[in-house]
């Protein structure tokens, strides 16, 4: 639960600078603390592991805030950290606010624009609607689609409209910042959503570029790395990657249904250690049952498959329970397994469970997992 601190209206009666309108400004400290105890079962070419690590929902803290600027705009703000809980280092590539660092303004008629480090429009709008927004391992194998969000976007400029009679649209625009090539590394995505009562729908697409090596190198990016697994590893050098995901869920009293289709493809130029492109296309389903209001239990499955420079199939099926202690705490049981046939531009195709992003050095791995997590 998010606790505000607030601060004040400041009546400047005899400071330097008269202010005709005192404005109303407010701070919120929010976050994340979760951990858990997890098993798996195939890793590194090894039989087993079990291990503390980061739970479902990544640790995190922030602030975020707003200024009431008059005539229906607001200034806004947010940073947000994220850190590992087990060792105290922070995650991101060591950022202070990896997670997002931004400000903008924010009007109820116009939407809101922001600029800084954010997240694509795909996972604002689509994400929501998937069975991995709760519970972060049910998700494609090796997040290859970004369905779990593990990309950031630097240099950003975004703009979210207003809801109109329950449509939404977000779009963004990451700026490469390299000389004498306006899209070297450069981002771009486009979203659209609609809900109704208990439906929601929506897609959309992200691109990006890796770097023109003429002028930079290979990797010279406004997103991070998309390459955590043996799953695309094989496709770092790519020039570009585009990814469009749709989703959807309805409620029917007290089980949700839903699921995702995503459509990938890494495409290479004369810098890449592969040729033409690899596509990869994504289909999950999941079913979420609110079995009392304190406990909810959720299955889910997903098929992978990939085609082009290489050929494999993924297929993964997860479940997870949850029991709410309090309003801010909960306990979970989560467990998973996966299946990979084929190769992954490597060799032999390596299971991998979700985004654990943990390659398994075999055809099969399994998952068992116990968390404890607060939100304040």
């Amino acid at each position: 639960m998010l606790r505000k601190i607030v601060f004040p209206l400041l009546t400047l009666g005899t400071a330097v600078y008269a202010l005709p309108v005192a404005a109303q400004s407010s701070v919120t400290l929010f976050g994340i603390v979760d951990d858990s105890i997890t098993y798996i079962h195939n890793v590194a070419g090894q039989s087993s592991r079990l291990s503390v690590q980061p739970g479902q929902a990544s640790p995190r803290w922030g602030i975020m805030g707003t200024e009431d600027l008059g005539s229906g705009l607001k200034a806004v703000f947010r940073l947000e950290n994220g850190f590992n809980i087990n060792t105290g280092t922070l995650n991101q590539g060591g950022r202070e606010f990896g997670r997002q660092a931004y400000v903008g303004l924010a009007s109820a008629t116009y939407g809101t624009v922001t600029l800084g480090r954010q997240y694509d429009a795909v996972r604002d709008l689509v994400e929501p609607l998937q069975g991995n927004w709760q519970f972060e391992y049910m998700s494609t194998p090796g997040d290859i689609d970004d369905a779990d969000n593990d990309l950031r976007f630097n240099n950003t400029v975004k703009w979210t409209s207003p809801v109109w009679s329950g449509l939404q649209v977000v779009t963004t625009y990451s700026v490469g910042g390299v000389a004498g090539s306006v899209g070297s590394g450069q981002s771009y995505s486009a979203a659209v959503a609609y809900s109704a009562g208990q439906f929601g729908v929506a897609g959309g697409l992200f691109h990006i570029d890796n770097g023109n090596t003429t002028l930079s190198t290979r990797g010279t990016t406004t997103a991070d790395s998309i390459f955590l697994s043996s799953v695309n590893s094989a496709y770092s050098t790519a020039r570009a990657i585009t990814v469009a995901r749709v989703g959807a869920k309805y409620r029917i009293s007290a089980v949700m249904f839903g699921g995702y289709y995503s459509f990938s493809q890494y495409t290479a130029d004369a810098a890449s250690t592969f040729h033409g492109s690899e596509r990869y296309n994504n289909g999950s389903v999941f079913a979420q049952w609110n079995v009392t209001p304190a406990f909810t239990a959720q299955l889910g499955y997903d098929i992978l498959k990939s085609s082009g420079n290489s050929s494999a199939t993924y297929n993964q099926v997860t479940g997870v329970a949850d029991y709410l202690l309090s309003k801010s705490t909960d306990i979970y049981v989560m467990g998973g397994w996966c299946h990979a046939s084929g190769t992954n531009g490597l060799g032999a195709a390596q299971a991998v469970i979700g985004s654990s992003v943990t390659n398994s050095g075999a055809n099969w791995q399994a998952l068992a997992a116990i968390g404890l997590r607060h939100s304040f």
